[in-house]
C-alpha cells in the first residue's frame, strides 16, 4: 500500500487511472448492446482500422494523430454498418476484410516511410498496448474524459431507444422508432470508444474490454439494466486491478487488464452456474 500511494503522488498515475476508468466504463455500456445484438466482431474489425490510421498519421508526422484515427475509424463503423445490412455483401466477410486489409496497409506504411528504428517495438505497442497510457499530458486527459462524457451522456439519454433497438429491431420499427438512426449512433460511439482504448490496451486488445464485462454480467443476471451496471462495475474494477497489479509489477498494461477481465469472467461464470443451482433452473 505504500508503494501504491507513493506512485499515485505523481500526476501521470493519476491521469492513467482516470482515463483507464472512463474507457472502461464506456466501452462495458456499449459491450451490452453490442453482444446482444451479435455485433462483437464490429469492434475487432475497427480496432485494425484504427491501427491503419494511426500509421497513416504516424507518416504524416501529425502532432495530434486523433484527427486522423477518429474520423476514419467512425467512417469504418458507418461503412461496415450499411454494407452488414446489404444482401450481396456478408456482414462477417466484410469486417475480416476491413480488418486484413487495415492491418497490411499499416503495417506496410509504418516499414516503407517509418521515422523509427524500432519498427518492430512500434507495431507492438500499437497492437498490444505500451506504457503510453503512463504518459498522457493533461491535455489528453481532458480529451479523452469529454469524449468519454459525451458516449455516456448518449447512451443514458437515448436509453430507452438503444434498449428497444437491442431486443427487437422489428417492433422499434412498428413503434416510430429509426432503427437504422440508432444502429448508426452505436456504430459511432462503438468507434470513438476504439480509438480512445487503444492507449489502454492496443488496438487488438480493445474488444476484449467491450466483450468480457459484458458475458460476466450475463452469466449472473438476465435483466438489461442490472446487466449493464454490473458490467459497468466489474469492467472499472478489473480496469484498476490490472493498472495496479502493472505499476507494481512492470508488466504491460493492456494485458494485465484483460487478464484481469478473463478472471472476472470466469469467477461471474462460475457465480451465474452456482446461483442456477440454487434456483433450480
Amino acid at each position: 500500500m505504500s508503494a501504491l500511494q507513493y506512485y499515485f503522488t505523481f500526476p501521470f498515475v493519476r491521469y492513467a487511472f482516470i482515463t483507464g476508468a472512463l474507457i472502461s466504463l464506456c466501452s462495458a455500456l456499449l459491450g451490452v448492446t453490442l453482444v446482444l445484438k451479435r455485433f462483437s466482431y464490429i469492434g475487432d474489425g475497427l480496432s485494425h482500422v484504427a491501427f491503419g490510421a494511426l500509421a497513416i498519421a504516424s507518416v504524416m508526422n501529425l502532432s495530434d494523430n486523433m484527427l486522423i484515427i477518429l474520423p476514419v475509424t467512425v467512417a469504418a463503423a458507418v461503412l461496415l454498418l450499411k454494407t452488414g445490412s446489404n444482401s450481396k455483401i456478408n456482414g462477417d466477410a466484410m469486417i475480416a476484410m476491413i480488418s486484413v486489409a487495415s492491418l497490411a496497409i499499416g503495417y506496410l506504411l509504418m516499414n516503407v516511410f517509418s521515422m523509427s528504428s524500432n519498427i518492430t517495438g512500434d507495431v507492438c505497442s500499437t497492437l498490444f498496448g505500451s506504457a503510453s497510457i503512463l504518459t498522457l499530458s493533461k491535455a489528453d486527459v481532458i480529451i479523452s474524459a469529454v469524449l468519454s462524457a459525451v458516449v455516456i451522456l448518449v447512451f443514458v439519454l437515448f436509453y430507452n431507444k438503444i434498449f428497444t433497438v437491442t431486443f427487437d429491431e422489428n417492433f422499434a420499427r412498428a413503434t416510430g422508432i429509426k432503427a437504422g438512426s440508432y444502429n448508426l449512433l452505436i456504430a459511432v460511439l462503438i468507434a470513438v470508444i476504439i480509438v480512445l482504448g487503444m492507449n489502454l490496451v492496443g488496438s487488438l486488445l480493445i474488444s476484449a474490454l467491450v466483450i468480457f464485462p459484458a458475458l460476466s454480467a450475463m452469466s449472473v443476471f438476465n435483466n438489461f439494466k442490472k446487466v449493464t451496471v454490473f458490467s459497468a462495475v466489474l469492467s472499472l474494477v478489473c480496469s484498476s486491478v490490472g493498472m495496479i497489479i502493472s505499476i507494481l509489477s512492470s508488466v504491460p498494461v493492456g494485458s494485465m487488464i484483460v487478464v484481469a477481465d478473463l478472471v472476472g469472467f470466469i469467477i461471474c461464470l462460475a457465480a451465474g452456474s452456482i446461483k442456477n443451482k440454487l434456483s433450480g433452473e
